[in-house]
């Protein structure tokens, strides 16, 4: 199962809630968001449906620091609490509210986050079967693939230095070359009709 990673530039929160211990810090913003068009990424854009979640398995996401998985900050399992991880689906994309453990990496990710040098979320996924739709924009002229079905959501990431989009995307490229493939295949097909009734007609 190809895992596929995308970045967005969104604005993440830090704020604070009351337990018995003092004062409990939680991180909250989006890990994607619906119907915005990506950067280039190498010869297309994406968009991601709101549809595109309605039955991805999200019953193990976990949080971790530029996608380091020994970096963990919070998983959706955890029900409430220091490494608790919600995750809600609505009209803008996919909320995400997480309440790191108190660990030091944790610690410095929140002191870099109120200094603004880290801003970004990415998300890790795999599409389902068929969970992709492309089209040629002619105004624009690029490649659109529109995100139809995931099939899995693994982790939700707070990241440093987001990887260029090009190099995020390589699974996506084979889809790419797949329909530019079947669009030549169509193309070549209508030619052969077109050539063989203009024979007929010679013929006639």
């Amino acid at each position: 199962m190809d895992k596929e990673r995308r970045t967005l530039q969104t604005k993440i929160e830090i704020r604070k809630v009351e337990n018995d211990n003092g004062e409990l810090p939680y991180i909250e913003g989006y890990a994607l968001k619906f119907g915005t068009r990506s950067e280039n990424m190498g010869g297309f854009v994406e968009m991601l449906s709101k549809n595109c979640l309605d039955n991805t398995d999200m019953n193990n996401v976990v949080a971790l620091y530029n996608h380091d998985e020994s970096y963990p900050l919070a998983r959706n399992t955890v029900p409430s609490g220091a490494g608790s991880l919600e995750l809600k689906v609505d009209d803008t994309g996919l909320y995400f509210r997480l309440t790191p453990t108190e660990t030091t990496y944790a610690k410095d990710l929140i002191t870099n986050l109120d200094a603004g040098v880290v801003g970004q979320c990415s998300f890790a996924f795999s599409l389902a079967p068929s969970g992709s739709e492309w089209i040629w924009d002619e105004d624009d002229k690029v490649y659109i693939r529109t995100i139809t079905a995931i099939k899995r959501l693994w982790d939700v990431s707070i990241v440093t230095t987001p990887a260029y989009p090009d190099t995020e995307a390589d699974t996506a490229k084979r889809d790419l070359e797949e329909f530019k493939k079947t669009q030549q295949n169509e193309l070549d097909e209508v030619r052969k009709r077109k050539l063989a009734i203009e024979l007929e007609l010679l013929e006639g």
